[in-house]
C-alpha cells in the first residue's frame, strides 16, 4: 500500500498524510490517529531514506554526550529526544568523553550520515571547527557553556549564581571554614561555581583558606580520594561543598569511613540534585540543575535551526537557565519545617 492508497482508505489528502509523516505536531490529534491506525492496518512502513532525498531530511539528530554513564548528561539527552520523537525523529548519542578529538570524530560521522543537526552537551569544540560546520549548513546547539565560543546557539546554566547561593546558605548555618572541592570537569561551570563561592566568601569577610581549594576527578573516587587527603593533612572545615553530587557521594564514603559525622561533624553540599541525593543518609543538600529543561530548550532551538533552513540566517540565541538550591541534612539545616526535599 503506498500514500495514495492511506489517503483514499482514511478519507483524507495525499498532502495531510504526508504531514503525518513529515510533521505530525501539525496534524489535529483524531485526524493523525486515524491515518496511523490505517497505516498500522495495512502494514505500512514509509521509506524514511526516499523520504530524506525529496525532502532533503533524514528526520534523524545526533546528541555528543561527555560520559555516557553520567545521569545528569542522561537526563539531559531524555528532554532532547522527547522534543525530537514529538517532531517525528529519532536520535542518535555520541560519547564525547571529554576528548575534542572524539568529539569531533563524532560529528563528523554524523554529518557524514547526514544527520538534520546535532547537539553537543559540554563541548570542548573550537570556534574554528563549528564555523566550518555550519558554513556547510549543519545546525549545532551547544548545551553547557563554552569560553572559546560566544555568538552560538546555546542552553546553559547560571552556574555562578547557584554557587553563589548555596554558599549563602552554608554561611547561614554558621559554617565560616568552607573547604571547596572542584571537579576538574565540565571546566567552565566549575570555574563559575568557584568564582561564585569566592565572591560571597570575600563579600562576607571570611577567608579562603587556598590548602581548602582541592581539585578532583568528576567521580565518586575523586571525592573519595579527595576528602581523605584534605583530612589526612590536618585540614578540619566546617563544611565541604563539592561542585557535583558524584564528588559528594564520594567524600560521604570517607569521612564514614574515617568517623566524621555528617554535619555534626563537618557539613557536606553538593550540586546537580541526582537521583541518590535524596536517598543517601544523610539527605544531601544540592543544587537542583534543570538537566531535562535544558535538552527541551536545546532540542527546540536546534529545530527552529533545522526549519529554518540554511537560507534564513537570524541571531543566535543563549537561553540561562537558573539551579534551584534543595535544602536537606547534610548541611546541618536545624529547621525541618523549611527543609525542601
Amino acid at each position: 500500500m503506498n500514500i495514495k492508497q492511506i489517503a483514499k482508505e482514511a478519507g483524507v489528502s495525499v498532502a495531510t498524510v504526508s504531514r503525518v509523516l513529515n510533521h505530525p505536531e501539525n496534524v489535529a490529534e483524531a485526524t493523525r490517529h486515524k491515518i496511523e491506525k490505517v497505516m498500522e492496518e495495512a502494514g505500512y512502513r514509509p521509506n524514511w531514506f526516499a523520504q530524506g532525498l525529496n525532502f532533503n531530511r533524514t528526520k534523524t539528530i545526533g546528541i555528543i554526550v561527555p560520559h555516557i554513564l553520567n545521569t545528569l548528561y542522561m537526563e539531559i539527552a531524555k528532554g532532547v529526544e522527547d522534543v525530537a520523537l514529538q517532531k517525528g525523529y529519532i536520535t542518535f548519542i555520541g560519547n564525547g568523553e571529554m576528548n575534542p578529538k572524539c568529539e569531533l570524530d563524532y560529528m563528523e560521522h554524523l554529518e557524514t550520515r547526514r544527520v538534520d543537526g546535532i547537539i553537543t552537551m559540554f563541548s570542548s569544540i573550537d570556534e574554528k571547527r563549528l564555523r566550518e560546520f555550519e558554513k556547510r549548513g549543519m545546525p549545532i546547539v551547544l548545551i553547557g557553556q563554552n569560553k572559546e565560543i560566544s555568538d552560538c546557539n546555546m542552553v546553559k546554566i547560571n552556574h555562578k549564581n547557584g554557587s553563589e547561593v548555596m554558599t549563602k546558605h552554608l554561611l547561614s548555618c554558621g559554617h565560616r571554614r568552607i573547604a571547596f572541592m572542584q571537579g576538574f570537569d565540565p571546566i567552565e561551570e566549575n570555574q563559575s561555581m568557584r568564582e561564585g563561592f569566592t565572591k560571597v566568601m570575600e563579600n562576607s569577610g571570611n577567608s579562603i583558606d587556598e590548602d581548602m581549594m582541592v581539585m578532583v576527578n568528576n567521580s565518586i573516587d575523586g571525592g573519595y580520594l579527595g576528602v581523605k587527603k584534605l583530612l589526612s593533612d590536618g585540614h578540619r572545615p566546617d563544611a565541604i561543598f563539592c561542585t557535583s553530587d558524584i564528588i559528594a557521594f564520594g567524600a560521604m564514603d570517607a569521612m564514614k569511613e574515617m568517623g566524621v559525622k555528617i554535619p555534626e561533624d563537618i557539613a557536606l553540599a553538593g550540586y546537580g540534585n541526582y537521583r541518590m541525593s535524596n536517598m543517601v543518609e544523610p539527605k544531601l543538600t544540592t543544587s537542583e540543575i534543570p538537566a531535562h529543561k535544558m535538552g527541551v530548550y536545546g532540542a527546540r532551538l536546534l529545530f527552529d535551526l533545522i526549519e529554518a533552513g540554511s537560507e534564513e540566517k537570524s541571531e543566535p540565541k543563549t537561553i540561562t537557565l537558573q539551579s534551584r538550591l534543595k535544602i536537606r541534612k547534610s548541611c546541618g539545616h536545624t529547621e525541618r519545617i523549611g527543609e525542601m526535599f
